[in-house]
């Protein structure tokens, strides 16, 4: 089937999504980085929405005689349909992302038993992606499920980055910021992971259980004051007394190990980028770090696209801009009575870019999450057309009242321009593509 034209931009943007989706599936990632069967036996563990479809590539190829057995979870509703004939050597569960919940903690506790007995003839196959960190919690001692739901809640909504949120995470575990790995002691561990961090950082990636971590139970405490938010006394103690570090580089228990990057967010835009120059379109990669609020990232993507179809730019028409990264939503305070908004990063974004580029003419944007999932919604992420403005006033929709109270998915619902995939059974975070015609 030949890609979509230009002619209609709607399907040409999901045809670039759906070619950074591609690029980042395990079964096209992972063969490469396999290590042989040791000696002794393989275990696979793993943590991350990407989990079930890992697990799954494993399963396929590894040899069939070879032993494998292990335990994943992964987020709900993202264990992939398995293929016929696939034999089923890695047990896979869900469990809640982004807050973790009850499922998640006896999914990391099996994890820790199932390391106990390993030896130096075993391998320990450590599979991980973006979302780990809610889905793999064990909370560190003086600190309840109950504490850590709202500790993740509060992160999430403060605005915190990544690397500060799993700065805070790791401190606040028993399994994360290297503890997985020390636990695997004496086996040698090989992780494979899938980025979804700015920068491929591997100690980020669902706060890094099996690699040596760099941040300090100084810097956990320095987040918790920056954004207000409390931690029970004991905790706090523990922390101010450096009793909660993780292992550092040059620990023995990291002894052996390596770790594999399978996909990242780069390699995602460049197979977006390859999509778009076999239709004819110019294409600037902007970067796939780009972090910040997710309207003024909106913002600044929208000056770009402008100064493109004025003609003031080095862009050269027709063109597509991509990016991507991972942005922040700082929840607004609610007034009194007033409904909780509904979205995530990609339809912020898009509220931003929307309100930005007041319907210019020759403009089209897609934003939307790889895992399919943007925060805790159905939707991917969000389309904006040159008059997203003038069609939300059509329908008595004002964009400045949605962006004040977050509230992007109803706004694009009411336009019919939610993108709504499912669940992709991979992560390598946020995808960015405006079009400019």
């Amino acid at each position: 089937m030949n890609p979509p034209s230009t002619d209609d931009p709607r399907a040409l943007l999901r045809h670039l999504f759906n070619a950074a989706v591609q690029r980042a599936l395990p079964l096209h990632n992972t063969a490469a980085h396999l290590p042989a069967p040791p000696r002794g036996r393989t275990l696979v563990l793993g943590a991350g929405k990407a989990g079930g479809a890992m697990a799954q590539a494993v399963e396929a190829l590894w040899p069939a005689g070879a032993p494998l057995s292990g335990l994943v979870v992964t987020r709900y509703h993202h264990t992939p349909p398995r293929p016929e004939g696939l034999a089923h050597r890695i047990e896979v569960v869900e469990a809640a992302h982004p807050v973790p919940d009850a499922a998640g903690m006896a999914a990391a506790e099996r994890i820790l038993q199932l390391t106990q007995g390993l030896t130096a003839d075993d391998l320990v196959l450590c599979l991980i992606s973006g979302g780990g960190s809610a889905l793999l919690t064990l909370p560190c001692e003086g600190l309840t499920l109950d504490d850590k739901q709202r500790i993740n809640r509060q992160l999430l909504e403060s605005g915190a980055n990544i690397l500060e949120m799993n700065t805070v995470r790791k401190h606040l575990s028993a399994i994360k910021g290297g503890r997985l790995a020390a636990a695997c002691a004496p086996a040698r561990v090989v992780t494979l992971t899938i980025s979804d961090v700015p920068g491929d950082d591997v100690s980020v990636i669902a706060s890094g259980p099996t690699v040596a971590d760099a941040s300090t139970c100084a810097e956990a405490l320095d987040v918790l004051r920056r954004y207000g938010i409390e931690v029970p006394p004991a905790v706090r103690s523990q922390l101010e007394r450096g009793k909660l570090e993780t292992p550092k580089t040059g620990d023995a228990c990291f002894s052996g190990h390596r770790t594999h990057l399978i996909a990242t967010p780069q390699q995602s835009l460049d197979a977006a980028a390859e999509a778009a120059r076999a239709v004819g379109l110019n294409v600037v990669v902007l970067s796939d770090e780009i972090e910040g609020e997710s309207r003024e990232v909106g913002k600044v993507h929208a000056a770009l696209a402008r100064s493109t179809a004025l003609g003031r730019s080095s862009f050269q028409r027709p063109c597509v801009i991509l990016s991507g990264g991972e942005t922040t939503v700082t929840v607004r305070p609610r007034a009194e009575g007033q409904p909780r908004g509904r979205g995530g990063r990609a339809g912020e974004f898009c509220l931003g870019l929307a309100q930005a580029l007041h319907d210019t003419a020759g403009i089209w944007a897609l934003a939307a999450d790889t895992d399919g999932i943007d925060g805790v919604e159905d939707n991917a992420g969000a389309i904006v057309t040159p008059d997203t403005v003038a069609r939300g006033l059509e329908q008595g929709l004002k964009l400045t009242d949605h962006l004040a109270r977050n509230d992007a998915y109803a706004y694009f619902d009411a336009l019919g321009d939610l993108v709504v995939t499912g669940p992709t059974h991979t992560n390598v975070n946020d995808f960015r593509a405006v079009l400019v015609l």
